[in-house]
């Protein structure tokens, strides 16, 4: 049975939704990792490299950062139809926001988040603004990233709206987005 590393609070807290969601049969273990305010500590107990969560083991496989525990768990339990297949329509779109998150958008917000400002971060990373208007463009055809359909995708990119509220563009179409993605996982937080 495959394990999730987790530590209630965290990053992790998506990945045990979409746990849930997908109804996988993971076993999911609590460790405690360093917080941001300096609290907590690394747990000897947890297998990540840094100590950090979320981090999935399954069997000989060892998947970290979220864009890859998504795409790896939607892969791996097809049936709840939360990420498009390798063959699919949508799967480039896919792939494309889970690393965009990654990539982009969770850099980006802490940057902004803790004040740090460089000309660098706009001409590589983008700004709020470009980042808003990315995420605006294909919500304004459908209500979900990749149109009709809800998936992995819209849980991860609109997470750090739920720890960051304040950060929250202030643009209806997101703003109902990320509204939208709250109610699609309410009661299956951990």
């Amino acid at each position: 049975m495959a394990t999730l590393y987790h530590s209630p609070h965290s990053r992790s807290d998506t990945i045990v939704t979409l746990v849930k969601m997908l109804n996988a049969d993971i076993d999911i273990r609590g460790v405690t990792i360093t917080r941001q305010d300096g609290s907590g500590a690394p747990d000897p107990e947890n297998p990540h490299p840094e100590k950090k969560v979320p981090y999935l083991v399954d069997g000989a496989e060892a998947v970290r950062e979220r864009g890859a525990i998504v795409a790896y768990l939607t892969d791996a339990y097809p049936a709840a139809k939360l990420g498009p297949l390798p063959g699919e329509a949508g799967r480039g779109a896919y792939l494309s926001w889970l690393f965009y998150y990654q990539g982009i958008m969770e850099p980006l917000l802490i940057l902004h988040w803790t004040g740090f400002d460089h000309p660098a971060i706009t001409a590589s990373l983008r700004d709020l603004d470009t980042m808003a208007a990315t995420l605006a463009k294909p919500l304004g055809s459908g209500p979900w990233l990749l149109g009709d359909r809800f998936s992995a995708a819209d849980m991860l990119c609109s997470s750090p709206f739920a720890w960051f509220p304040d950060l929250l563009p202030d643009h209806a179409t997101i703003q109902d987005w990320v509204k939208r993605c709250g109610e699609q996982t309410s009661g299956l937080k951990s």
